[in-house]
């Protein structure tokens, strides 16, 4: 939380009382992706007043701000920066026996509203902007709104932010918390990973459209906002690692009230860090994050298992409607019911049962056993899936523990090693585990996750009589329906399949998609062609509305 929305708030009004009526004196780095700026009451070449140094860090990994007592600028391999904003080069005595004073004044400092930035604006409409969103830090001068020198100068899009269009309002009023279906983190997306991990634990229970759950959701956020607008800064580990948080989570190991200090204190806590302590912070959070997905993978099973067991099952509707045969209305040359209601000898009670017109009753009940047989497959399987995600828990659960005791970087890296901990962990080698999976009506629809994906599912995994599918004429994801020996694909079925490929396709806002379908045995893929690129010999059409 150290570049968080909510501590930079109060950070530029702490910054404020220390660097108004300075000067920028000097920006220099002499450190890959760091930099120095100093601040100072100058007088002539060499009399400075009151420093104020400002240490940033700016790489990918980690960026963050540090306010040191003194550095110590090296002789070799330092770079000027920033001259244009500066002004006046404190070292050019001309100018200064001419009358002229070196560096910029500070007039203030700022935070931007809804954003990761703070920005030091200076005397003649200059502003420098530390940006801390996006997937790369970065240090901007501005003058007026135009970007005119940046840090990082492979960072091209930067340039073309304006300085009037950083602040980002967003309404966050409870009508606007109420269409966001009472989903605080739509509003409030600045809260960042520990305030919500907070507000989790405070009683978040996912998101709700009910008002009396909404209205409860409301007065948390009040209450998140309030201790993030007057906090307490906790330096704490946090997911394995120093973090800085305005909420008190994780393992706190010191309280500060000035947020100066507080990102002193975390720079210089992270920054010691030593090696053993980083990869050994790495590993267990890659464990960590195995072991939520194993257990979503576990609970989402089980939610399944639970879905089946309630109500009747395929098995108990072919025998009631078999048992009661005589009960259906069957005029001959009509067609039967599309529902018919019998009694449930198993709950004994009234049972309402869907029936396929053009069928008899007792090919319907056919059709419920042989959805019975498949149901049963699929009971097993989900079974087998949780009893492989458990063994998995317990298996992270034990490198967890064992990791905890190792205390020396060579032990450590040769328990990762053996156990291949870095490799990612359980291999995908089921189609639902490499595939999104859907089952309809009995059939078993797959589709492709990108273009190597794709490539993988209609290689290797889709077979000649599957039916394979493709919205026309745009990129977007291949989708198989399994096969089922002696059976055709029923057209409820196909146009299914057909709303899936249009929805993962570039037409899926398309009020209509075309979708191609055919046996997979027409569909081939020529040496050169790009990932997920394929000729289709001989296709049908089928017009479907893009949907999840």
């Amino acid at each position: 939380m150290h570049t968080n929305y909510y501590f930079l708030r109060q950070l530029a009004p702490a910054l404020e009382a220390h660097l108004v009526g300075l000067r920028l004196l000097e920006c220099y780095s002499q450190d890959r992706d760091e930099l120095v700026l100093v601040f100072a009451q100058a007088k002539g070449k060499t009399n400075y007043y009151r420093p104020f140094f400002l240490k940033a860090s700016l790489r990918p990994e980690f960026s963050g701000l540090l306010f040191p007592e003194s550095v110590q600028r090296a002789r070799t391999n330092s770079v000027d920066l920033f001259g244009t904003v500066i002004g006046v080069d404190p070292d050019d005595a001309e100018a200064i026996a001419g009358g002229e004073t070196a560096g910029r004044v500070v007039t203030g400092v700022r935070s931007f509203l809804n954003e990761r930035c703070l920005g030091i604006t200076l005397e003649d409409d200059y502003t420098l902007v530390f940006k801390f969103f996006g997937n790369r830090p970065n240090l901007l001068a501005f003058h007026g709104n135009e970007v005119i020198e940046s840090f990082n100068q492979k960072l091209v899009s930067d340039q073309n932010l304006r300085l009037d269009a950083i602040d980002r309002p967003i309404d966050q009023s409870y009508k606007a918390f109420e269409r966001a279906g009472f989903d605080h983190k739509k509003l409030f997306p600045t809260f960042g990973k520990e305030v919500n991990f907070f507000f989790k634990e405070k009683g978040e229970g996912g998101p709700t459209g009910r008002e009396e759950g909404g209205r409860g959701k409301w007065s948390l956020v009040q209450e998140m906002l309030g201790l993030l607008e007057t906090p307490t800064y906790y330096l704490t580990t946090f997911d394995h690692r120093p973090t800085l948080t305005l909420v008190p989570v994780g393992e706190i190991r010191q309280t500060f009230t000035d947020p100066i200090e507080a990102a002193n204190r975390f720079y210089i806590s992270y920054a010691g860090l030593n090696n053993f302590e980083r990869e050994r912070a790495e590993v267990m959070r890659l464990l960590d994050k195995r072991l939520k997905r194993a257990e979503a993978l576990i609970e989402a099973n089980l939610q399944r298992l639970i879905t089946r067991d309630e109500g009747a099952s395929h098995e108990e509707i072919a025998n009631v409607l078999m048992a009661n045969l005589h009960a259906i209305p069957e005029v001959p040359g009509q067609r039967s019911p599309d529902r018919v209601e019998l009694h449930d000898f198993y709950r004994d009670q009234p049972i309402s049962i869907k029936l396929k017109p053009d069928l008899s009753p007792q090919k319907n009940a056919e059709g419920y056993y042989r959805k019975a047989k498949n149901e049963k497959i699929e009971v097993d399987y989900l079974q087998a899936q949780i009893e492989q995600r458990e063994a998995d828990v317990v298996a992270i659960r034990q490198h967890q523990a064992a990791l905890g005791e190792i205390e020396g970087l060579k032990a450590f890296r040769k328990y990762v090693k053996q156990h291949n901990l870095l490799a990612d962990g359980h291999v995908a080698t089921t189609p639902d585990e490499l595939f999104k999976l859907v089952t309809h009506e009995g059939y078993t629809i797959l589709i492709g996750r990108n273009a190597k994906n794709n490539d993988l599912l209609t290689q290797r995994y889709a077979f000649k009589e599957d039916l394979w599918l493709h919205a026309r004429d745009v990129s977007g994801s291949h989708v198989v329906v399994k096969y089922q020996a002696g059976k055709r694909f029923p057209k409820t079925v196909i146009e299914r399949a057909a709303e899936l490929a249009a929805w993962n396709s570039k037409r899926r806002t398309d009020s209509l998609c075309p979708v191609i379908y055919t046996p997979k045995k027409f569909v081939r893929k020529p040496k050169g062609l790009a990932e997920g690129q394929v000729v289709v010999d001989k296709e049908e059409v089928v017009m479907v509305v893009p949907r999840g």
